[in-house]
């Protein structure tokens, strides 16, 4: 069976024990799908891989960096942003002994003869997640309008509330 190159590939075949860096750019089109193009991924991707080598273990942690072209969420104005991602997984030559043991992060098993570890997929969940939930363009006219609607709602926040008072009490009983 045919398997095709991966986009992103950490070779750990020989790879000393300790600290080593990777450095690697690719684009949104590479990655298979349409949601990169969606998310406004068209420029550089630059990608940091640094993986930790042990003998039982190799931990990789991924950063991502790469300008995208969004647009703002109130006015639809086009925003580019700089959009960074961190990621962090470790690649187990054996499963955890105990059945308890808890993981700080992702594990998954690797196998001792594995030449190397194809972590695109990773890449591209990382570079999906660092897109922020709402996009805004502080800086545009339509959007300066709601912020100051939305500071006129702050100037009424010292008035008195129910909820207000009941929060005071609190506060000063737990002091």
């Amino acid at each position: 069976m045919h398997k095709e190159k991966a986009l992103i590939e950490i070779p750990i075949a020989g790879l000393m024990q300790g600290t080593h860096t990777f450095e690697f750019t690719c684009k949104g089109s590479d990655f298979e799908g349409l949601e990169h193009a969606a998310a406004g991924f068209t420029g550089v991707i630059a990608v940091l891989v640094t993986v930790k080598n042990s003998d039982s273990e190799v931990a990789i942690t991924i950063e991502t960096s790469t300008l995208a072209e969004l647009t703002c969420d109130r006015c639809l104005a086009p925003v580019s942003k700089v959009l960074t991602g961190l990621f962090g997984v470790d690649y187990l030559y054996s499963a955890p002994h105990e059945e308890g043991q808890e993981s700080d992060g992702e594990y998954r098993i690797l196998e001792r003869n594995a030449l190397s570890i194809d972590i695109t997929e990773d890449v591209r969940e990382t570079l999906l997640l660092s897109v922020p939930m709402k996009v805004t363009c502080p800086d545009y006219p339509e959007c300066r309008i709601e912020d100051e609607e939305c500071e006129d709602e702050e100037s009424h926040a010292g008035e008195e509330s129910p909820w207000r008072d009941s929060l005071e009490k609190l506060k000063d009983k737990y002091r």
